[in-house]
């Protein structure tokens, strides 16, 4: 049997969840297929066929999955579950939100945010926050997984030649509608997609100290704005800049946490960082055993030294 999946898109071009996701699904076995369900998505397509290790794009074109409601993606991917062995969706907030629904249509127990392919149907994920794995075998006949691309690779985006096929939407279920989006506009790379991160925590003490303090150190590295749940929920930074537990998986090439404790919800979502370095006066601070790098100094005073020796 083939393994399908999702990929996650904005019509135009793919998101870098995808690549990992595809790579998961090479490591589950059988042929590889990917399926882009979107409207106006022609190129998106395209790049799926020319990522390594796929073997076939399905490219569902309709009106009804321009904005890629949960109910019309699973209807469409249970329309065709039957040719699958293994389903995959990236463990994004897309992925999150239809993946249940096609579990639950296919009468299936989702196996959810997987970091490692042991076997076809034996698979690993964190628990507790991270700091236990649990092994979790499925014997469905089709298996529903979204994975945390954090775990995997990305899969070459250039390479392939697959086939794409025409696919046929499933149709509007009727069950809910797009209403509007009130996006957030930034210059600055996507937070689970960048390569270098600026965190900061509630210590900073305020959204202008926020700005005042981080904004030139992640404008000299080129780097995105992130932040503690703590920081988030005082109000000192968005919430999609959250990073934890309960925010976004991140695994940069470089983390720099500036003061932030490392309450264990925040290591949850950003201790597979390549390098992690720490700013904090707190000796004490559980972020210090996560660090390559640590500085037990004074945000206010080491940051904009920072700042003036890049």
């Amino acid at each position: 049997m083939s393994v399908l999946v999702i990929a996650e898109h904005d019509h135009a071009s793919l998101k870098g969840a995808t690549l990992n996701t595809i790579t998961a699904g090479i490591a589950c076995g059988g042929e590889v297929h990917v399926l882009v369900a979107g409207h106006q998505s022609s190129a998106a397509a395209q790049q799926a066929a020319a990522v390594s290790g796929v073997a076939k794009v399905l490219h569902a074109e309709d009106a009804s999955l321009a904005h890629q409601l949960a109910e019309n993606v699973a209807a469409l991917v249970v329309s065709i579950a039957k040719n699958y062995s293994h389903i995959l969706f990236p463990a994004t907030a897309n992925g999150k939100n239809a993946a249940p629904r096609v579990a639950a249509l296919l009468d299936v127990a989702q196996l959810s945010d997987i970091t490692k392919v042991l076997a076809a149907d034996t698979f690993e994920r964190p628990i507790y926050a991270g700091n236990a794995i649990a092994t979790v075998q499925s014997a469905d006949p089709i298996k529903v997984i979204t994975v945390r691309t954090t775990g995997f690779d990305a899969a070459p985006a250039s390479g392939g030649s697959a086939a794409v096929e025409a696919l046929g939407g499933a149709g509007d279920s009727g069950k809910s509608a797009y209403v509007g989006s009130e996006l957030a506009k930034s210059d600055r790379p996507e937070l689970t997609a960048a390569k270098i991160i600026v965190s900061g925590g509630r210590a900073l003490g305020s959204s202008d100290k926020f700005g005042e303090v981080l904004t030139p150190l992640a404008d000299k590295l080129g780097a995105a704005l992130g932040a503690s749940r703590a920081a988030v929920d005082a109000g000192y930074a968005p919430n999609d800049w959250q990073v934890g537990q309960t925010g976004k998986i991140v695994a940069p090439q470089l983390y720099v946490a500036c003061g932030i404790s490392g309450a264990i919800q925040h290591l949850a979502g950003m201790k597979d960082s390549k390098v992690i370095v720490a700013i904090n006066k707190d000796p004490e601070a559980p972020i210090f055993s996560v660090a390559d790098f640590g500085l037990e100094a004074d945000l206010f005073a080491a940051v904009p030294e920072l700042v003036k020796s890049l």
